[in-house]
């Protein structure tokens, strides 16, 4: 995996562009464990100022350094989306390689089960368990419904490569030496699927972290923990953009579509490279 890694910044300069997007974010993330200001504290600034010295992004309305804020807020919105996807990409892996490799009614059982979390509709699901959990939100609860909820489609995905995989010579080599079916799944046929690992978790990262900013400019998470989406949140509480502090809005929006783009990037390169027809068509055969 990591020799994949390595070659795909040595040759495709997409990924690379995605790489040192996201480098550039989590650089900034990193430097919340400096930041002289506690995120939960409130007018340690003085309010509503430009972007300047000593305030490179300029103060909130609610006297708070936007440049401090922003890098504890990319910092857990990153953990969000990391968070949800360890957890979908453990369950997809598991669901989709045991499906693959075992067939017959397990499959079936299996994807039955996958078949009705990709017909749930996601959105309505999390504002009712916010309404229902109102009293005991919190930012861990929210990402391990939405990590239960994210894994169907890659499952599916992983489950075909399994299918192909349990009929090839080394597969039944495995087999007849005597190794169990969670030895075979680790060692033989983990390796296979792990660029695909690779590429669905940065578009579940993608998909988690638009997810969560939706839900916190709407109100409907732990408004309290400083992300991406409560930074805009309390901004339009304050009504920033009428009040013409639109730094407050900016410079949050912008490191967001940055981080979405750089995983967008590493995505779509890491798709090309296990795609054997982009390969070909970059080598001009």
């Amino acid at each position: 995996m990591w020799k994949i890694v390595r070659d795909l910044l040595r040759h495709n300069r997409g990924f690379l562009a995605g790489a040192c997007l996201l480098g550039f974010v989590l650089a900034i993330a990193a430097l919340s464990f400096v930041s002289p200001y506690s995120p939960l504290d409130s007018y340690v600034v003085a309010p509503d100022l430009p972007p300047g010295w000593p305030h490179l992004l300029g103060t909130t309305s609610r006297g708070q350094d936007v440049f401090w804020l922003l890098s504890f807020a990319i910092r857990n919105t990153l953990a969000f989306g990391l968070l949800v996807a360890l957890i979908s990409r453990l369950l997809s892996l598991a669901i989709g390689l045991a499906s693959g490799y075992a067939g017959g009614w397990v499959d079936r059982v299996l994807m039955s089960i996958n078949d009705t979390f990709i017909v749930i509709p996601l959105f309505p699901i999390l504002v009712l368990f916010y309404f229902v959990m109102r009293d005991k939100m919190s930012w861990l609860a929210l990402a391990g419904v939405m990590a239960c909820l994210g894994w169907a489609y890659d499952a599916r995905l992983i489950r075909s490569v399994a299918m192909s995989l349990r009929t090839r010579e080394f597969t039944e080599t495995a087999i007849f030496s005597g190794m169990s079916m969670p030895r075979i799944l680790a060692e033989e046929h983990l390796p296979y699927v792990m660029p695909i690992v690779f590429a669905t978790t940065m578009n579940n990262i993608n998909w988690s972290i638009g997810l969560e900013v939706t839900l916190s400019v709407l109100g409907f998470t732990d408004i309290n923990t400083p992300t991406i989406g409560t930074m805009i949140y309390w901004a339009n509480q304050h009504t920033a953009m009428v009040a013409g502090i639109w730094w407050w809005i900016a410079f949050p929006v912008a490191l967001v579509v940055m981080t979405f783009i750089g995983l967008f990037l590493l995505a779509v390169s890491m798709n090309e490279f296990i795609d054997p027809r982009s390969r070909l068509g970059r080598s001009g055969a």
